[in-house]
């Protein structure tokens, strides 16, 4: 995509699911990529290689890619996590806020370490490392993109999955708010909120295909879809193909968002 080659990208969480997948088609399109990982290092060894084989494929072999760790709920960690990313790539053009988790817990049986736990992984991290890439872009000069890993969830009720939800809600607002106060110095902020995507953190009815029939049946377009689909609109959100874009949640969702009982006319 046009103004992707040559950028330096931030992919948090990037050894699975959705963050793997943005890691690997930011450096199809030739991107630097900085992949970070929290638990496993051999999977961010396995997301390198995979990096360093799609620029080669994609005729961008001088691209170069790093591994980092750091906890995104640790302040410490997020900044350590910045510092060497720039000591690397001498500059961030783009962050892509991915890490993230979930738990199903009937809500009056929600232990607060759970409910802190997803809250400071989802939304105080993702807010620290924007503010990070804030900081270096407002530094350095000449603007940059913040994009985050929302969810349907973001304006679709999910019970027992409360602190999940109000991360997801909290994320759609952050978007829109520092959208609003960094526009006027080139900065753009936006989302992407997918639906049901075959990841690892779907795992309860991804491989059990009478609970994905189940899924699938409440989604318009029939299907779940697959973590290439929400990293290619990452990397739109991030070229200059969007340049005019900012503040927006892009849902790609297969129509979950359209209220798919209604596709029945039971309400008149």
């Amino acid at each position: 995509m046009k103004g992707l080659k040559g950028k330096y990208v931030l992919v948090t969480g990037a050894t699975t699911g959705i963050g793997n997948a943005t890691a690997i088609r930011f450096a199809e399109e030739g991107c630097n990529v900085s992949i970070n990982f929290r638990s496993n290092p051999e999977a961010a060894k396995e997301t390198l290689a995979a990096a360093q084989k799609a620029s080669a494929d994609n005729g961008h072999a001088g691209a170069k890619h790093i591994t980092v760790y750091g906890d995104v709920s640790k302040e410490e960690d997020v900044k350590r996590m910045f510092s060497e990313t720039l000591a690397a790539f001498g500059r961030l053009d783009v962050l892509v806020n991915n890490a993230g988790w979930q738990k199903a817990v009937p809500s009056d049986q929600l232990e607060m370490a759970d409910f802190d736990g997803i809250m400071n992984t989802n939304i105080r991290g993702a807010f620290m490392c924007a503010r990070e890439a804030l900081r270096h872009f407002l530094a350095r000069g000449g603007g940059g993109v913040i994009l985050s890993n929302s969810s349907v969830h973001q304006i679709i009720p999910k019970p027992q999955f409360i602190p999940y939800s109000l991360s997801k809600a909290a994320m759609g607002n952050m978007t829109r708010s520092l959208a609003l106060e960094y526009a006027d110095r080139g900065i753009r902020v936006n989302a992407v909120g997918p639906g049901a995507i075959v990841t690892p953190i779907n795992k309860s009815w991804k491989d059990n295909p009478q609970a994905r029939a189940g899924v699938e049946a409440h989604i318009p377009m029939g299907r779940s879809g697959e973590s290439e689909e929400i990293a290619s609109v990452f990397a739109f959100l991030a070229s200059d193909e969007a340049s005019y874009i900012t503040g927006q949640t892009i849902y790609a969702c297969g129509g979950l968002t359209l209220y798919p009982e209604f596709r029945v006319n039971w309400a008149s």
